[in-house]
């Protein structure tokens, strides 16, 4: 009998779908007016298109992963969120703390230190 993806999993992947679509049409759209509202200037707005479109691809991910029913189907995409959100994490903390970015930079951390751990409790529970 294959094992099926828990209503925690599920919910875990909608709540990342819909934030990941906010911040990845927010980096693709206007980069320069989001830059500016969180008081982070947008020097390469491209770079942050760029950006946007891969954050938009997890959203994408996890959307399609949100509607699958398998563990299976959707194990990949759990192991891909971990590396993606721990990765992340790391990064934005060495700016916070080495490159000084903005403090917004938290927010972004903070979200996903969250996701990470939510990943990480359900891929260990399978």
């Amino acid at each position: 009998m294959e094992k099926q993806v828990s209503s925690g999993l599920k919910t875990t992947f909608l709540i990342h779908a819909i934030l990941a679509t906010l911040f990845g049409l927010a980096y693709l759209l206007i980069p320069k007016k989001f830059g500016s509202f969180v008081n982070w200037p947008v020097m390469e707005p491209e770079a942050y298109r760029i950006i946007g479109a891969a954050i938009l691809a997890f959203a994408a991910s996890s959307w399609l992963a949100y509607s699958a029913s398998a563990w299976e189907q959707v194990k990949i995409v759990v192991q891909m969120e971990i590396t993606w959100t721990i990765l992340g994490t790391l990064v934005l903390l060495y700016g916070i703390f080495f490159a000084g970015i903005p403090a917004f930079a938290w927010v972004n951390a903070i979200i996903l230190v969250v996701f990470a751990v939510l990943f990480i409790v359900f891929y260990f529970r399978r």
